[in-house]
C-alpha cells in the first residue's frame, strides 16, 4: 500500500470518530523511525480507543497490522507503529503538554481541518 493511501485512510478514520487537530509531519528526512507522524486530539479516553479500533480496523481490511500498539492501559497516549506511519492519539491535555509538533519543529506539517 501507499504510504499516501495509508495517510488518507488513518485521516478519515480519525475523522470518522471525531478526532481533531489533526496533523501529518512527515520526518522521513530526519529519522529513521518512520516517515510520518500522524498526531490527533481526542476529548475523553472512550474516544481515544475508539479512535484506535477505527484506525486499526480501517487498515486491516487492507491487509495492513500494526507491529505495536502502545498506550492502551491508560488511553491518555496511544501509539500505533505502522512502520512507515506511526500514529499519536491524545487526550487534549496530554497533548499540549508533550506537544510534538514543537519537538520536531521545522518541519511539514500537513493540517487536515
Amino acid at each position: 500500500m501507499e504510504i499516501k493511501e495509508k495517510l488518507e485512510i488513518i485521516q478519515n478514520a480519525i475523522e470518522a470518530k471525531k478526532g481533531f487537530d489533526i496533523n501529518s509531519l512527515f520526518i522521513g528526512d530526519r529519522s529513521s523511525i518512520a516517515d510520518y507522524f500522524v498526531i490527533c486530539s481526542a476529548n475523553n479516553k472512550s474516544q481515544a480507543e475508539s479512535i484506535m479500533d477505527e484506525v486499526d480496523e480501517k487498515l486491516a481490511v487492507q491487509g495492513v497490522l500494526p507491529r505495536r500498539v502502545e498506550g492502551k492501559a491508560t488511553s491518555n497516549w496511544i501509539i500505533m507503529d505502522y512502520e512507515d506511519v506511526i500514529v499519536h492519539i491524545f487526550l487534549s491535555d496530554d497533548r499540549e503538554y508533550y506537544n510534538l509538533e514543537r519537538l520536531w519543529k521545522n518541519l511539514e506539517i500537513e493540517s487536515e481541518e
